[in-house]
C-alpha cells in the first residue's frame, strides 16, 4: 500500500467541518460557523433541542443542504459539488421512508438495485445484513405489516446494505414507546462496534446521548457549545446551558471568594478549584449526600440542614428537593438499593452534604 493509500485508508469515514454556516432567508443563522472534526469508527452524537441546527447540520452532512459558507470534508474529500447520491454516507430518517409496496429485502435491496448491482450478489448481500439485524423472518412481509421497531431496522438495514463510509442517523428512536427504544438503542450501538462505520447521530434526548455516544457536541441557536467524550461533557459541563441540558443540577451564583472558599446563597462552600470570574457553583442531584439529621458526619465542609419538602419516587431512585433553614432549594438524588434504610417523606429533618469534590465551576 502507498502512503497515500494510506492516508486515504485511515481517513475512512472521517468527518471535517470548517467553518460551515448555514443561513435561512429573513433568520438568524440555523448554522453558525461550526469547526469539527469526527473520527473515523466514531459514534457521534449531535445533541440539542428543537430548532438549535443539528439536523440542518446533519442535512449539509449528507448533501440535502448546501452550507452558505466553509467546507465539508467526508473521508479526507471535498464535498462541495459532489450531489448527495453520490457522498459514501446514508442517511436513516425519524419517518423511516419505506416503500409501502415493497416487501422488507426488496426495501432493503432497493439502493443496490439502482447502482446495477447484480441479483446474486445483491441478494447475498441483503440476506447477510437481514440476519445482522435480525429481520431476516420479516423478508417477505410488506412495510405496512411491520412493527414500529421492525420498520427502524429495515430502514437501518437499508442504509448499512451499501456500505457506506457514514451512516446519519436523524432521531431514528423518537416514534418507538419507552422499552423498545432502550433496547434498540443499546442493540444499534452493538452494531455500530461490530461494523466499525462512523455513525453521526442527531437527538434531542439527553440520556439517548449519554448511552449510546463515544463522544457528544452540545448545540444551542446553531452553535456548538461543548464538544468531548460522554462523562467529560456530564461531569464538566462548560456552561449553565451544558449543565441544565445534559441532566438535572444545582446552580448558584458565586459572589465573593478566598481562598478555596466561595460565598453563594446557601453560605460559604468549600471548592476544590480556584473560582474565576463570573463563574457560578455547580453540583449535580446525585452528587448529593443526605442524612438524618442527627446522625450527619461531623467536622466535614458543606453541610447543611433542612427539611424534605418532597420526595418524588421514580422507581430506581427518589427524587428529593430539601428546603435548607436560610430558605434556599436543593435538588437531591438518592438510589434505592436500600430503600427501606434510607427514604425520607416530607416535612422530616435532614443534612445536606455537599462535597468540595463534586462542585464545579460552570460559567454563564
Amino acid at each position: 500500500m502507498s502512503a497515500s493509500q494510506t492516508v486515504a485508508a485511515t481517513r475512512r469515514g472521517a468527518i471535517s467541518l470548517t467553518g460551515v454556516t448555514r443561513i435561512f432567508t429573513g433568520a438568524a443563522p440555523a448554522v453558525d460557523h461550526i469547526d469539527l472534526d469526527i473520527h473515523p469508527g466514531e459514534f457521534f452524537t449531535l445533541l440539542g433541542p428543537s430548532g438549535c441546527g443539528k439536523t440542518t447540520l446533519l442535512r449539509m452532512i449528507a448533501g440535502f443542504e448546501t452550507p452558505d459558507d466553509g467546507r465539508i470534508l467526508i473521508s479526507g474529500r471535498e464535498m462541495q459539488d459532489v450531489p448527495a447520491h453520490k457522498r459514501a454516507v446514508n442517511t436513516v430518517f425519524q419517518s423511516y421512508a419505506l416503500f409501502p409496496h415493497l416487501n422488507v429485502e426488496q426495501n432493503i435491496g432497493f439502493g443496490l438495485k439502482m447502482q446495477g448491482v447484480k441479483s446474486p450478489e445483491r441478494k447475498k448481500r441483503v440476506d447477510a445484513i437481514m440476519e445482522l439485524t435480525q429481520i431476516g423472518q420479516f423478508a417477505k412481509r410488506s412495510a405496512a405489516q411491520l412493527s414500529g421497531g421492525q420498520r427502524q431496522r429495515v430502514a437501518l438495514a437499508r442504509a448499512l446494505v451499501n456500505e457506506p463510509e457514514v451512516v446519519l442517523l436523524d432521531e431514528p428512536l423518537s416514534a418507538l414507546d419507552a422499552k423498545l427504544r432502550a433496547e434498540l438503542q443499546i442493540e444499534l450501538l452493538r452494531m455500530q462496534k461490530r461494523l466499525g462505520m462512523t455513525f453521526i447521530f442527531v437527538t434531542h434526548d439527553q440520556h439517548e446521548a449519554l448511552v449510546m455516544s463515544d463522544r457528544i457536541a452540545v448545540m444551542s441557536k446553531g452553535r456548538l457549545q461543548q464538544i468531548g467524550p460522554v462523562l467529560d461533557v456530564y461531569e464538566r459541563p462548560r456552561n449553565v446551558f451544558v449543565a441544565e441540558f445534559l441532566g438535572l443540577s444545582n446552580i448558584w451564583p458565586i459572589t465573593g471568594h478566598a481562598g478555596d472558599r466561595a460565598t453563594t446563597p446557601l453560605g460559604a462552600l468549600a471548592i476544590n478549584e480556584p473560582c474565576q470570574p463570573g463563574a457560578l457553583a455547580m453540583i449535580r442531584p446525585e452528587k448529593i449526600w443526605l442524612y438524618n439529621d442527627t446522625a450527619a458526619p461531623k467536622d466535614r465542609p458543606n453541610q447543611f440542614f433542612g427539611t424534605i419538602s418532597e420526595a418524588i419516587y421514580m422507581g430506581a431512585a427518589t427524587q428529593y428537593r430539601v428546603e435548607l433553614a436560610g430558605g434556599q432549594m436543593v435538588l437531591a438524588y438518592d438510589t434505592n438499593n436500600q430503600a427501606a434504610e434510607r427514604s425520607w417523606r416530607p416535612g422530616e429533618k435532614v443534612a445536606v452534604e455537599l462535597k468540595p469534590e463534586n462542585i464545579m465551576l460552570v460559567q454563564p
